[in-house]
């Protein structure tokens, strides 16, 4: 249950999902290439739906999408499409379903060329989290620069459901940008600095 009294960043309501996502995960930086990929994938899925909806059906993408391996899931075919499009567990749209194995198999190209998610995306933020200190929810922009520049690069690497307000989200999520409230507990300036290096930052 959540810690009673404990100041948080208004999204994070009292749904316990919700509230242990903010408290244990959201901008925690995240460096392993599966975690990545399930970020991406994860935010590409939320588009016109609320991140609680997307919660709920996070173990299902887990067990459907190979724990996000995106070697695995770059051998999906025809076949496996159809039969996800018809699994409750997972937000069944097409577009959507077909743009993750799209991405994984853009994934893999990069490891080909020895080059690799993380890079990708850690550059846009030279390498460093980016602290923000927004005091209330609706300071915090839908998209920014950075996100943009990081919309672009993936485009043009062929990765597709994208977008710059994708990729903001994305990158709270996966801790290129710390984005909670300054009031909330999370913040970094309200807790030590090493609790932010969690087991998420990792290097495949």
């Amino acid at each position: 249950m959540p810690e009673s009294g404990t100041p948080r960043c208004a999204w994070a309501g009292d749904d316990p999902l919700n509230v242990a996502y903010h408290d244990e995960e959201w901008g925690v930086p995240v460096r392993d290439e599966h975690r990545l990929f399930e970020m991406l994938t994860l935010e590409g899925a939320q588009a016109g739906l609320s991140w609680l909806t997307i919660l709920r059906k996070r173990e299902g993408y887990r067990r459907l999408f190979a724990d996000f391996d995106p070697q695995r899931v770059a051998g999906f075919d025809d076949a496996t499409v159809e039969r996800l499009l018809r699994d409750p567990a997972i937000v069944r749209h097409r577009g959507k379903i077909e743009a993750a194995i799209n991405n994984a198999r853009r994934i893999m190209a990069l490891w080909e060329q020895g080059d690799s998610l993380e890079d990708l995306v850690w550059e846009v933020v030279d390498g460093q989290p980016v602290v923000n200190r927004w005091r209330r929810p609706g300071d915090l922009p839908a998209s920014t620069g950075a996100s943009a520049r990081l919309s672009k690069r993936l485009k043009k690497l062929g990765f597709r459901f994208v977008g710059p307000t994708t990729c903001y989200a994305f990158m709270q999520a996966a801790g290129l940008v710390n984005d909670h409230e300054s009031g909330c507990f999370r913040h970094p300036d309200n807790h030590p600095a090493s609790t932010d290096r969690e087991a998420l930052e990792t290097s495949r």
